[in-house]
């Protein structure tokens, strides 16, 4: 197979299977937080809670890009279709799609890098930064090749003067359409709660591993108790209205 097409392929497969991927991620950073293995980085007991507030502040940063890019995509696009395969109704070159070609997956890379930095493991960030490359260099590999089959010239015009993971944020467009709250609502929804959800259990391992007991800030048990909230009622409207339903 020409490696043109086994990079496709490998692209298919890895787009397909995405959502696996924080597992390779959080069971060794879950190692190294319980355990105190630390490489340069080291934050004392005092300073903790800033510090993985911090951890937590750069994961939302992560989050906000995703808000911005989904809030002003168009219809069939930035979605999170994974059964499916890949989806494109039109591109997407306005807003965060005029500095970078994948808004989402910088996103996903913010997130994971602030639950990366709660390991106090510095070659653990760098070994993540690296994998998290290859894996999903393939995937923008194999999207790419999608939408070029798709939309020919017109996409390649685009990508020819926009970046593709690193920003140039002076080559802003101002969104063609207007921001979607339905939309982000219903598509980031489950984001918010698994980001506190993993945070929160991060502290509960971390507390039972070295002192047996659960004993947990109430700042992570307040932000968990709030994105479950926001979870539930965000559902339940889902369910039995047709609010968040009235935009694209």
């Amino acid at each position: 197979m020409a490696l043109r097409n086994e990079l496709r392929a490998q692209g298919d497969i890895l787009f397909r299977y995405r959502s696996y991927l924080p597992v390779v991620i959080i069971l060794p950073a879950l190692y190294l937080y319980v355990t105190d293995d630390r490489s340069v980085i080291h934050v004392s007991e005092a300073h903790r809670l800033a510090y993985e507030l911090c951890c937590l502040a750069v994961a939302l940063l992560g989050e906000l890009v995703r808000i911005k890019a989904v809030g002003h995509s168009a219809d069939n696009t930035s979605g999170r279709n994974t059964t499916e395969g890949q989806l494109a109704d039109s591109i997407n070159s306005t807003g965060l799609y005029s500095v970078l070609r994948h808004p989402l997956y910088l996103g996903n890379y913010l997130m994971w890098l602030g639950l990366a930095g709660l390991t106090e493991h510095l070659w653990f960030m760098l070994v993540f930064t690296a994998f998290y490359w290859l894996y999903y260099e393939r995937i923008m590999y194999a999207e790419e090749e999608f939408l070029i089959g798709k939309f020919g010239d017109a996409y390649v015009a685009w990508s020819k003067s926009t970046p593709a993971f690193i920003p140039k944020f002076s080559q802003w467009t101002k969104p063609k359409l207007p921001f979607s709250w339905p939309k982000v609502i219903r598509q980031e929804k489950a984001s918010i709660l698994n980001l506190f959800l993993v945070f929160f259990a991060f502290q509960v391992a971390r507390s039972w591993w070295q002192t047996g007991a659960l004993q947990v800030d109430p700042a992570w048990t307040v932000g968990l108790a709030l994105a479950m909230g926001w979870y539930i009622v965000v559902k339940a409207l889902q369910v039995t209205t047709k609010l968040l339903a009235t935009d694209r």
